[in-house]
């Protein structure tokens, strides 16, 4: 089980030393959350962020788009050395050009469901994206409760893995119960916010969640 750090909560004053906490594991990742204020209500960093965490982070670098125009700033996340950027279904008109205009950037793709979407929408892009997230709380802020309906997407997408290579990745709500159901459903990627950010992230908190 991968655990993806959400930094959307840490202040920045903290932010660095939270993250050098988290860094005990290579297979680790750290989740950016990116909001425009349109796509969903509240706005937050964009690539800047990125940019100033990679000085002393090396850990895989998800940026995660609840933005319209997701490929607007391609180049400059990938000089900030993101390794991924995941957007939304229902975010752009064109599905597989935005896929292909983040390839060219030579970023991995992944794609976001929200709660009320139905992950079958995304079964012709499968073979050509990296990961699935699927959202478990709406996406937009912090601190919201599990929504158990996307165990059920968990568990399509597992079916329908088969000769595909992407990974299942899991937002909004992970704690050291839900983390439980979410691995047991298929999920490969947990990415978990306040659970650990709340206070200072301790290995053993982070053992709580594999």
């Amino acid at each position: 089980m991968i655990i993806s750090l959400s930094i959307l909560n840490i202040e920045k004053k903290d932010r660095k030393a939270q993250i050098e906490r988290f860094m005990t594991s290579d297979s680790n990742w750290i989740h950016f959350d990116v909001m425009d204020g349109k796509f969903v209500e509240n706005e937050t960093f964009k690539y800047e962020v990125v940019k100033e965490v990679s000085k002393y982070c090396n850990l895989f670098k998800d940026v995660h788009l609840m933005t319209y125009e997701p490929t607007k700033y391609l180049k400059e996340y990938k000089e900030a050395k993101a390794d991924q950027i995941t957007f939304h279904y229902g975010s752009v008109t064109n599905v597989l050009e935005t896929i292909k205009e983040i390839k060219k950037h030579n970023m991995k793709v992944g794609i976001s469901v929200k709660p009320n979407t139905d992950v079958r929408v995304l079964k012709e892009y499968l073979p050509l994206i990296d990961l699935v997230l699927v959202m478990s709380v709406e996406p937009g802020k912090g601190g919201q409760k599990f929504m158990d309906s996307s165990l059920d997407k968990i568990r399509w997408l597992k079916e329908n893995k088969k000769n595909n290579h992407y990974l299942i990745s899991v937002d909004g709500g992970v704690n050291k119960e839900t983390s439980k159901l979410v691995k047991e459903a298929g999920a490969d990627v947990i990415v978990v916010g306040s659970y650990l950010t709340k206070e200072i992230i301790t290995d053993d908190k982070i053992k709580e969640l594999m």
